[in-house]
């Protein structure tokens, strides 16, 4: 590529590629390099290459920093390891598990609850997680951006009755800024929309996506903005993670956290106990707490529902209530999310 600098002169700083970009270029892209940079036993790669086929692996340097070495079974390790497990059939685990495709009413426009409608805005993620409810989904055919974002914001401008767009994905932020700001302005230009909701897992995976120009943009504009982030283990709230956080927080914008239940990862009371805390800590608030979605290849990160009702009492009775998240399932057709009660009030 013919640069400036081939002339003997500098790139003007707008036409920079920003770090987070080049940071997701460099992510771990396949199962040898992950086995040989964490010290893992090649022994299971055959069956890591087949899981790989069928999602493809990607991990940012940054995420794999804070993996144990020498450690197979490392919590954060084994939401982006290739397992040959997901190659196995299993009864109920589904292609669409939630129904986002019968809820789709615009390109990228998904239309479940009343109030809000979702976004999905790419198909780009900075992590492959293996648990990832929407690795099947056909992005290419329902790509909002491809007539720039126009049918799906005439969907939202002839439906009053929403008051709040979420940007999904994909993740929203592997976007450019300049795209996603354009496309906050013109959201904002819908009168009766009053909340700009962002779901993501770069600012805990990938901290350096969190730099001026996105912090300038999520301080501005007319619809309030909330950002819900998406860890599942207290580790992912360490270092880089959390001076993102520390910024993003700078800017008042509302900072929640979803975390999924996942067997092996997070599926003790310590475990989710330290989580909430390690959140709050950084301004997060727990917000949701998924049971997990029945996706093709993911059975066995599934925690059985008597033992997260289990799980779920004894973050009652040894939080406060403002740290306990909602135990919940997405169940389709169902007007919201399927909401676990504890069995008794807490305060």
């Amino acid at each position: 590529m013919i640069t400036r600098e081939s002339r003997g002169t500098q790139p003007s700083p707008a036409r920079a590629i920003p770090a987070w970009q080049q940071a997701m270029a460099r992510a771990i892209a396949d199962p040898e390099t992950l086995t040989t940079r964490l010290g893992l036993s090649p022994e299971a790669l055959p069956g890591m290459r087949t899981a790989h086929r069928l999602f493809r692996t990607r991990i940012p340097e940054s995420y794999l920093a804070r993996m144990q070495p020498g450690d197979p079974r490392d919590p954060l390790l084994l939401q982006a390891l290739p397992d040959a497990r997901e190659a196995l059939e299993a009864p109920g685990f589904l292609s669409d598990p939630v129904g986002d495709h019968d809820a789709l009413a615009a390109p990228g426009v998904v239309h479940k609850y009343h109030g809000r409608a979702l976004l999905l805005t790419t198909g780009a993620c900075a992590i492959h997680c293996r648990y990832c409810f929407r690795r099947e989904f056909d992005y290419a055919d329902h790509n909002p951006a491809r007539d720039d974002w126009e049918p799906a914001l005439d969907y939202i401008a002839a439906h009053s009755d929403i008051r709040e767009v979420i940007l999904s994905g994909g993740d929203p932020l592997s976007l450019a800024d300049a795209r996603l700001a354009r496309l906050a302005e013109r959201l904002a230009g819908i009168p009766h929309l009053e909340r700009l909701r962002i779901h993501t897992r770069l600012p805990v995976v990938l901290p350096e996506r969190v730099d001026d120009r996105l912090l300038a943009w999520l301080g501005q504009g007319r619809l309030q903005h909330i950002l819900v982030l998406h860890a599942n283990h207290p580790r992912e709230f360490s270092a880089p993670a959390d001076v993102a956080l520390e910024r993003l927080r700078g800017t008042g914008i509302t900072l929640l956290n979803q975390a999924v239940l996942l067997a092996g990862i997070n599926d003790t009371a310590e475990t989710l106990i330290e989580l909430q805390e390690a959140g709050f800590r950084l301004g997060v608030m727990p917000y949701y707490l998924h049971q997990l979605d029945r996706t093709r290849g993911t059975a066995h990160f599934e925690v059985p529902d008597a033992r997260a009702g289990e799980l779920y009492r004894a973050l009652h009775a040894r939080l406060p209530g403002y740290l306990v998240p909602r135990l919940a399932r997405e169940i389709p057709g169902e007007p919201g999310k399927t909401l676990q009660a504890p069995s008794s009030a807490h305060d």
